[in-house]
């Protein structure tokens, strides 16, 4: 009997150590792998404080980084070593942008959120390489904890063959005052991690002023991933990327980089500024994004699984909502930037940052409708207009008529909620680069082009911008009708401009009409016609006809000042009528509607579908027709050498 009882007390105590030992899974202790909890960001693009914007249809207050603090706070409680990373486009966005040499407020924020690593945007190039170089320095200068810098694909050896720029050798010193390396490796509880930043292709295109060289995202990535595993012992890798996603998987780099590397296990995507409400996942590769603006902060867990890859077991984008109580320590030092912004930059201006310039009632459209619903917008008008209205107002106007004046989607950076229009909605709203001045915000240009090429820039738009959203165009001046069922480059149905009266005016080939645009769009261009091969060539020319070289050439100025994008948009919404005599300028309900500008035509039959062709059209006609004739007449050819062929084999066989 006591024998019995030994042995139950035995299997009593083995059956205490499994239930120690094993989890409700089934799988015990020892045979779980490490876990990792990330936080990630990207695209913030300046958004350090909260702010007003429009989500379907509703005004909302969303983001700031002391909100953000909060959220990582309350994750950091349940786990100290939780990493935090950002991919990249950390600047260029608010006003906070306007102090972005003297402060490197973004940097510094993301140290306060305590963000471990980041890599470069595009815009983080827009004040150009002595801006990005003051910046690092500034920021390297503070006393503030900043983030780790990684870029992995910067082809110094190119640059240093070629003979290094002034702006090239500016960069790589701050880059060393920095510590910006291919990659770092932390560590995170049990867990090693090598984190390495990537700058894609588009990033490049859509960075202008951009001095660098860069090699290929991939087979820089390829290198380097190589490095970590000859002189690193890491347990995971996570790759930053400024490449991003597109829904056309083969024009998606950062999954052509997850493809091709595939000993990456986490891809956080930034720049296309897309919201990834589930992983994307290639093999053991798992790609994240949490969208723009800081409306939406990433928050993860993976598990490394038998073999050592990694799996992504809890995965959420936190709204950073207004109902979020703000972390007071980041708040206080986010305000402290803001104050800077009215001192150091807008007093230049005449304005302060809660200025009210006008009052709303209008529900203007989204920066997403502009980039997706392929017809006038309301938002796009007003813009336009004021470009026009600052350029016709201003003191020193030369008296020429401005014929049009163009906004491309990819410039609106936000909408224009109801209520109270201030100098920081506004700037938010258009918050781009600067000029040659120096000086934070993209100027005004004045170029030339043709009747046909205005044609032309309206056929890109019909046609193209469906493929490229960010090059969509709102117009003031120019109307057009467009049918999306015709063929492409063969578009458009009406074109016509307006004069002063609002009448309609025809459109002379050969004849030069005045546009006006921003500094960026017109340096943009290029990128048109190098997508079309040449087949959609605008070529902007000054006053008496010769082509532009350099677009800072054809800046408007006042005196020696340049008239800024956002400064002219301020100017129009300042001069509104006041409706309601409370002393606030009133957005005009001409805005509540839409005016023809850009009407789109759904007819089918065959008489809508060809009426009107383009040169384009008539183009693309004869190439299919030569191509058809050069089939037929290679068919014909072949089909009379068999016969020939078979000829003389059956006179062979009879010889025989």
């Amino acid at each position: 009997m006591k024998k019995i009882k030994s042995i139950l007390a035995v299997l009593f105590a083995a059956a205490l150590m499994l239930q120690i030992t094993v989890g409700a899974d089934g799988v015990s202790a020892e045979e779980k792998g490490k876990r990792l909890d990330l936080m990630f960001t990207h695209d913030t693009h300046s958004h350090i404080n909260s702010f007003s914007t429009v989500v379907d249809g509703k005004n909302v207050t969303v983001g700031g980084f002391a909100r953000m603090k909060t959220l990582i706070n309350e994750q950091k409680e349940k786990n100290p070593d939780t990493l935090i990373v950002d991919a990249g486009d950390f600047s260029m966005g608010t006003l906070v942008q306007t102090v972005y040499e003297q402060e490197a407020a973004e940097l510094r924020m993301l140290g306060e959120i305590g963000c471990d690593v980041t890599t470069l945007g595009n815009h983080e190039f827009d004040y150009r390489s002595g801006g990005l170089a003051d910046m690092l320095k500034r920021a390297k200068e503070s006393e503030d904890p900043v983030p780790e810098l990684v870029v992995c694909n910067v082809d110094w050896e190119a640059m240093e063959k070629a003979g290094m720029s002034g702006g090239q050798t500016l960069i790589a010193d701050a880059f060393d005052t920095y510590g910006v390396k291919d990659y770092v490796v932390l560590t995170k509880g049990d867990v090693d991690i090598a984190v390495l930043g990537v700058f894609g292709i588009d990033s490049l295109a859509c960075a202008p002023t951009c001095e660098l060289l860069f090699k290929d995202p991939v087979e820089a990535v390829k290198e380097t991933v190589e490095e970590i595993g000859a002189a690193e012992d890491v347990d995971m890798i996570v790759c930053v990327s400024h490449g991003g996603t597109w829904e056309d998987e083969s024009k998606s780099e950062d999954e052509k980089l997850a493809k091709h590397v595939p000993e990456l296990d986490l891809i956080v995507s930034g720049h296309t500024h897309t919201e990834l409400m589930e992983p994307i996942v290639h093999g053991n590769t798992s790609i994240v994004s949490a969208g723009e603006y800081g409306k939406r902060l990433g928050s993860l867990s993976m598990e490394q699984e038998a073999g050592g890859r990694w799996k992504i077991t809890e995965y959420e984008l936190l709204a950073v909502s207004e109902d979020i109580v703000a972390d007071i320590k980041a708040q206080e030092k986010a305000d402290a930037f803001l104050d800077a912004v009215d001192t150091g930059y807008l007093s230049s201006f005449g304005y302060t940052r809660n200025q009210v310039l006008a009052r709303n009632q209008v529900a203007f459209a989204t920066v997403e409708d502009l980039q997706t619903e392929h017809t006038e917008q309301n938002l796009g008008d007003i813009i336009s207009d004021a470009y026009a209205y600052a350029v016709k107002e201003s003191p020193d106007f030369d008296g020429v008529w401005v014929d049009l004046t163009v906004v491309p989607s990819g410039t609106v950076r936000d909408t224009y909620t109801k209520g109270d229009i201030t100098v920081e909605g506004v700037y938010n709203s258009f918050s781009l680069g600067t000029g040659p001045d120096g000086v934070p915000g993209y100027p005004l240009i004045s170029v030339w082009l043709t009747g046909r090429e205005l044609r032309t820039a309206a056929e890109i738009d019909a046609s193209v911008s469906d493929f490229m959203p960010t090059a969509r165009l709102y117009i003031s001046g120019l109307h057009f009708n467009y049918n999306p069922n015709r063929l492409i480059l063969n578009k458009v149905t009406d074109l016509y401009l307006v004069d002063p009266e609002g009448k309609r005016v025809e459109i002379e080939d050969q004849k030069l009409y005045r546009v006006v645009a921003d500094l960026y769009s017109g340096q943009m261009l290029s990128a048109v016609t190098d997508m079309s091969y040449g087949l959609l060539s605008i070529v902007p020319k000054h006053a008496d006809g010769t082509p532009i070289e350099d677009f800072e050439d054809a800046i408007i100025y006042e005196g020696e000042k340049e008239l800024k994008a956002w400064d002219a948009i301020a100017r129009y919404m300042a001069s509104f009528p006041d409706g309601d005599g409370d002393g606030v300028p009133d957005v005009p309900e001409y805005y509540n509607a839409l005016h023809d500008r850009k009407v789109v035509e759904e007819g089918r039959s065959l008489g809508e579908l060809l009426k009107n062709p383009s040169r384009y059209a008539v183009m693309l006609v004869l190439i299919v027709l030569v191509f058809i004739f050069l089939v037929v007449l290679l068919t014909v050819l072949v089909i009379k050498l068999i016969r020939r062929m078979k000829k003389k084999n059956a006179n062979r066989i009879g010889i025989r």
